[in-house]
Parts: C-alpha cells; sequence; structure tokens
C-alpha cells in the first residue's frame, strides 16, 4: 500500500508517520493488489482531524474523524476505513456463486 501523508498547519514526525503505516497496514491486508491513499492530518485549534482517500478498484472510499488527540483521531480513522474496505469488498464479492440457477423452495 502506497500512503501519502500531508500535514495541515502542522509537521508529520517520524513516529506520526510510522503509526499512520502500522494502522494503515490493517485496512491493506483486505485486499491482494496495491492500494493508494492519501491522508491528511490537520490542527483546527483544540480538534485534530485525520482524513484519507482510499482508491480501490472501482471506488474511491474516503473517511474522516476529529478527535482531541491525533492518535486517537488516526486510530477512528483506521477503524472507519476498515469498515468501508471491507463493506466495498463484501459488494465486490458474488454472492450467488455457489446456488443453483433454480431455486430449491416453492411457494405454492
Amino acid at each position: 500500500m502506497r500512503i501519502d501523508i500531508n500535514g495541515h498547519q502542522m509537521e508529520i514526525t517520524p513516529p506520526l508517520r510510522d503509526y499512520v503505516q502500522d494502522k494503515f497496514a490493517r485496512v491493506a491486508r483486505h485486499f491482494d493488489h496495491p492500494l493508494d491513499a492519501r491522508v491528511t492530518l490537520s490542527v483546527d485549534k483544540l480538534e485534530r482531524k485525520a482524513e484519507a482517500t482510499l482508491s480501490t478498484p472501482g471506488k474511491t472510499l474516503h473517511a474522516e474523524s476529529v478527535a482531541p488527540d491525533m492518535y486517537a483521531a488516526i486510530d477512528l480513522l483506521a477503524d472507519k476505513l476498515d469498515r468501508l474496505v471491507l463493506k466495498q469488498k463484501e459488494k465486490m464479492t458474488d454472492h450467488h456463486r455457489g446456488a443453483s440457477p433454480t431455486r430449491s423452495d416453492s411457494f405454492g
């Protein structure tokens, strides 16, 4: 997974960069092919905001989170993206692959 991390009105420190990459490794394990992610971390007065755009095949996923601590905002963002990726992956899989063409139950 290629992760592009940007800071808006803040500097991205190496520990912060490593933390984002560790959290996004969990999201990347759901897909076999490489993904691109753009992460923006910003500070607005007392709020820390983390937002990410993830490019998956066929769809672009976006999530954002706000917390008083940047690490908590990154945790919330990773959880949201994980749920979005699982939902997208579920939509992409064919659920009727093993089903027979005729239905076995009758309504008469």
